[in-house]
């Protein structure tokens, strides 16, 4: 990444629903519900559109804050979300969106992480003690995205959202790159390419329709919206998407997914290992694909590759790739060395 600030979020959202994030508590949502700050789309809004409790948002919104006979709150009085991320990892940035909150948004925010074992309960999360702060407390302006970058190498599995004192915000995106369990890592062959198990897009051609980090989410595409489709080529060239995978791994089995994408899946597609070394090897050559269709093909090599390559012939659209194998030792080792840093 460059050094702009806002480079982070070209990373995948931790904490999207689609993902597996849950916002677990909120110490108030009495105008909008706190589920709403992890919704993978964009906030709408409807001008007058009022239920029970006033207008409705897409956002998460709470009261406004009182002190004692009607007084203005003490400067340091908030309100508090909890969100579990859907998979533990390093956090790049964040971005607090406070779209179509105009004359309601908080003024300031902080932003902190926390890292827990286990499944213990919302409300003893909530009582922790050990937040790590990510964001300082920062002004906001209202129905804006205000982007925060985030220098930290640590694993997390939970953030906090503060808002000061009150107000609404419509998303929260926590940008970052994916450290899950290295036990469930050991449990067998897996997919190398999922975001959940650490794999990421590096890199792509084209990014008209939608982002590429779509084909590595976890579970089944539901619409042609979930993939990753491009824009229509007018050359010879072809679109291709590169992944990290989650470490260096001897890989046996790929999928490519091209459900909904109906009228404009690729032609033809081929997947190419690249070496630790930068040098590249031939894992599946150009075959031919079928609109909305699942293709699995088995890897014939035996050799130890850090990223992928899938080439699309010429444009088009992809649901889903998957890409299954398991991790060298030396990989395994790094993973376990990481990991032990960061506890450490």
């Amino acid at each position: 990444m460059s050094a702009d600030s806002t480079d982070f979020t070209l990373l995948p959202d931790l904490a999207v629903r689609s993902l597996g994030g849950a916002v677990i508590w909120a110490n108030d949502e009495s105008f909008a519900e706190r589920e709403n700050l992890i919704r993978p789309e964009e906030s709408t809004y409807q001008p007058a559109t009022f239920g029970h409790k006033g207008q409705v948002y897409d956002g998460w919104e709470t009261r406004r804050r009182r002190g004692d006979e009607g007084a203005h709150p003490e400067s340091d009085d908030c309100d508090t979300a909890i969100v579990r991320l859907g998979v533990p990892g390093v956090i790049h940035g964040v971005v607090v969106d406070t779209a179509w909150f105009k004359g309601n948004y908080p003024p300031e925010v902080s932003v902190e992480a926390i890292a827990v074992e286990g499944y213990p309960s919302a409300e003893e999360i909530a009582e922790l003690d050990g937040w790590v702060t990510l964001v300082e407390r920062a002004k906001v302006g209202g129905d804006s995205k205000n982007p925060f970058p985030v220098d930290s190498a640590r694993r997390f599995t939970h953030v906090r959202l503060r808002m000061f004192p009150d107000g609404g915000v419509a998303r929260l995106r926590v940008h970052g790159v994916a450290k899950p369990d290295l036990r469930w890592l050991d449990s067998g062959p897996f997919d190398l390419a999922a975001l959940e198990n650490g794999g990421l897009v590096a890199d792509c051609s084209n990014r008209f329709y939608s982002h590429p980090q779509n084909i590595l989410l976890p579970g089944r595409a539901q619409s042609m919206g979930d993939g990753w489709e491009t824009a229509r080529r007018r050359n010879r060239d072809n679109d291709w998407v590169q992944v990290q995978l989650a470490g260096e791994g001897v890989l046996t089995m790929v999928e490519i997914d091209t459900s909904y994408f109906l009228f404009n899946s690729p032609g033809a597609g081929a997947l190419t290992g690249i070496r630790a070394d930068g040098t590249e090897v031939e894992l599946l050559p150009r075959t031919v694909l079928r609109p909305d269709t699942r293709h699995k093909f088995a890897i014939e090599s035996d050799e130890a590759v850090t990223q992928v390559r899938l080439d699309a012939f010429p444009d088009g659209g992809l649901a889903r790739l998957r890409v299954y194998g398991t991790l060298t030792a030396d990989a395994r080792a790094r993973l376990l060395a990481e990991r032990e840093g960061e506890v450490a």
